[in-house]
């Protein structure tokens, strides 16, 4: 039986979305390059700008790769690919996936292939609209959030970075809980917590640390934005590596909540 997920038509929509995506960028790039000659920018520093603006994306790219890949089981590779190449990041995707998830009873998260075509629309339309709302609303109120978001910190900058990292902080935590946790029934498939989660979760951990580290030790300031898509990337290939190095009963290990 055919994926839908993944089947010509899906294909076919995100080629004719990323043709649009690039035919854009290059009519925008072209407008920028002429419009700066116009100004009397020299060719050189031109390309400079624009070869430092492709060497800052490569740590971005990485990061949108890898929740590409981590969506891709339940979703297929199509439309993670189609939403990430447009709008989103990881914690705004799976959370809004996962919610959907929940809503629909699918059972089993992102770790478990969505196969039915009503839940895999159902929560196409959730990451879609979640995402549609910003883009409507930050152009009327955007505004006025800066310059109250401006006023807080010229009065009180400890406090704003405070909620700042509190909000970021429970973020993290509500992946990490769900790690470790998991939900779901003792007879059906949950979200897989149990050995292979938390080992890769630590080796996430350990490797970005270690990783800050030694940017931070080496001085390596421009190596900075790519520790985090790297830890995930090694965490990614430590759980293909302990689901093959541990013995079955302890790779197949699950616990419920």
């Amino acid at each position: 039986m055919a994926d839908f997920r993944q089947d010509w038509f899906m294909f076919l929509l995100g080629g004719l979305l990323m043709a649009f995506v690039i035919a854009q960028s290059l009519f925008f790039l072209t407008r920028a390059w002429k419009h700066g000659r116009k100004l009397g920018i020299s060719t050189a520093t031109l390309r400079s700008t624009v070869t430092s603006s492709v060497l800052f994306t490569i740590a971005p790219s990485m990061a949108i790769a890898a929740t590409v890949l981590a969506l891709s089981n339940a979703l297929g590779i199509v439309l993670p690919w189609m939403r990430l190449s447009i709008i989103g990041n990881f914690s705004y995707e799976a959370t809004a996936a996962t919610a959907a998830m929940d809503a629909l009873s699918h059972t089993g998260g992102i770790n478990t292939p969505v196969t039915d075509a009503a839940t895999f629309s159902g929560i196409a339309w959730v990451m879609t609209i979640g995402s549609v709302f910003p883009l409507i609303l930050l152009p009327l109120i955007l505004k006025k959030i800066q310059s109250k978001v401006a006023k807080s910190a010229n009065t009180n900058a400890k406090w704003t970075d405070l909620m700042s990292a509190a909000a970021f902080i429970g973020l993290i935590a509500a992946f990490v809980a769900r790690a470790v946790a998991g939900t779901g029934e003792a007879d059906k498939a949950g979200d897989g917590a149990g050995i292979l989660s938390v080992l890769t979760l630590l080796t996430a951990i350990v490797s970005l640390l270690l990783m800050e580290w030694i940017v931070e030790k080496r001085g390596w300031k421009s190596l900075q934005p790519f520790v985090m898509p790297a830890s995930m990337f090694l965490a990614m290939g430590a759980a293909v590596l302990f689901a093959f190095i541990l013995p079955d009963h302890l790779a197949a290990l699950e616990w419920r909540s």
